[in-house]
């Protein structure tokens, strides 16, 4: 992809918060995602987490998070930019956040993850016959936790618990969020469709836009992006994650996290100055 095909659009009123990359794993070392981060503050590293597929590509086993970790600790100790992570529940793990259970929470945070992401749908192993019950469980832990940034998924599966949120008073104004609470767009449910359009932010809360996004199709999209987000309340904090279309297959058939596809979304992004900084 040549950067210089990205037409910048944008306003002043529309910047990223983070560049989310998910689906980093064990075919990449983690001081190269920490060098990355260096060179590019505003990238976001996304880790799923699922017991049930550890060790297996987007799926890394705990040994590799904290090697992750350490890096992120090399960067605060030395004075650099730290690297922005973001732990992705899935299966199990987001089940227990459902009904209340802070433990792995507990880990993240000392592992240095700054934003947790609830996948609660069934093609990520969760159980979504009863999310509305779960919504006090979940507020529980939020509350517990207001440092961290949860994330919720926002589609139509999702909705008794998304729209839970938004009825509760306990925590917030109804149609509102608490204050460490967003939400991400994403009506393909993690399989990497494109949407048939980007709608723009509500005035309530933040939101970040996923579905489809990747080299391929960063710069037919991004523009439709802009124009979404332009002129709205939240329009200077959302965020654009992607996963499925950072994966490549080597000479061997392995499937691996591709750092190269990063860049080219980068430049992309930095192309249609949705960053502050630009350095490519």
């Amino acid at each position: 992809m040549n950067p210089s095909t990205v037409t910048s659009t944008t306003t002043n009123s529309v910047t990223l918060r983070f560049l989310g990359f998910c689906g980093v794993d064990e075919s990449i070392e983690p001081d190269q995602l920490s060098a990355f981060s260096s060179q590019y503050p505003w990238a976001e590293w996304g880790v799923l987490f699922r017991q049930d597929k550890e060790g297996t590509p987007r799926y890394p086993r705990e040994e590799w998070v904290e090697k992750l970790a350490n890096e992120k600790t090399k960067q605060c100790s030395g004075g650099t930019t730290t690297m922005n992570l973001a732990a992705h529940l899935c299966g199990i793990r987001a089940n227990e956040v459902l009904r209340g259970d802070v433990g792995f929470v507990q880990q993240l945070q000392q592992w240095g993850f700054g934003r947790l992401q609830i996948n609660a749908t069934a093609i990520n192993g969760v159980d979504t016959s009863q999310l509305a019950e779960t919504v006090p469980h979940l507020l529980q832990v939020i509350q517990k936790f207001p440092s961290l940034e949860f994330i919720i998924q926002k589609n139509d599966e999702t909705e008794p618990l998304w729209q839970g949120l938004l009825d509760d008073e306990t925590a917030s104004p109804r149609g509102s969020l608490p204050h460490n609470v967003s939400m991400l767009l994403d009506e393909s449910k993690g399989t990497g469709v494109l949407p048939v359009s980007w709608p723009p932010p509500p005035s309530q809360y933040r939101i970040g836009y996923a579905g489809g996004l990747g080299p391929e199709t960063i710069v037919q999209t991004l523009p439709q992006i802009i124009q979404a987000a332009s002129n709205h309340p939240f329009s200077s904090s959302i965020w654009i994650d992607m996963e499925s279309r950072l994966r490549s297959t080597s000479t061997d058939g392995d499937d691996y996290f591709d750092l190269d596809k990063c860049h080219q979304v980068n430049a992309a992004v930095c192309q249609a100055g949705l960053v502050q900084t630009i350095s490519i």
